[in-house]
């Protein structure tokens, strides 16, 4: 499991954001050409293990997690990332095979121009987990 595993499926669980981006419109690593709009990419920046001493047991995890929304109007683009934040942020508990999940906000991107003109903006989020080893 990875912080981009655990941000999915907060998306995916969450009503307000699958009411605006299908299931199918919520992916991870790439979007495929000619997705229909508005839809979010989920993506790893980077990832930090914390070494166990000793073996067995779990690996506490700290992954930059990146969503990139993406909609067809400016409207639409910061609607998502209300509903993205809104899904998110400060969630703590188990997430999957994640124990003691942490989600915490890390910046917001700029407001850019996507492919066929299309609306783009990225919201990070911090997200720590405990992961067998």
């Amino acid at each position: 499991m990875t912080g981009v595993d655990i941000i999915g499926a907060l998306l995916v669980d969450d009503q307000a954001v699958v009411d605006m981006h299908t299931a199918e419109r919520i992916k991870a690593g790439a979007l495929p050409d000619g997705v229909v709009l508005p839809a979010l990419l989920v993506r790893l920046v980077s990832s930090v293990e914390r070494q166990p001493l000793k073996r067995g047991g779990s690996v506490r995890t700290v992954d930059r997690v990146a969503v990139t929304v993406r909609g067809k109007t400016y409207a639409e683009q910061t609607k998502a990332i209300g509903l993205v934040r809104k899904a998110c942020a400060g969630r703590t508990g188990d997430v999957g095979e994640a124990k003691s999940v942490s989600v915490l906000t890390a910046g917001a991107g700029p407001d850019a121009r996507g492919p066929g003109n299309s609306f783009e903006q990225t919201q990070d989020f911090r997200v720590s987990f405990d992961a067998p080893a």
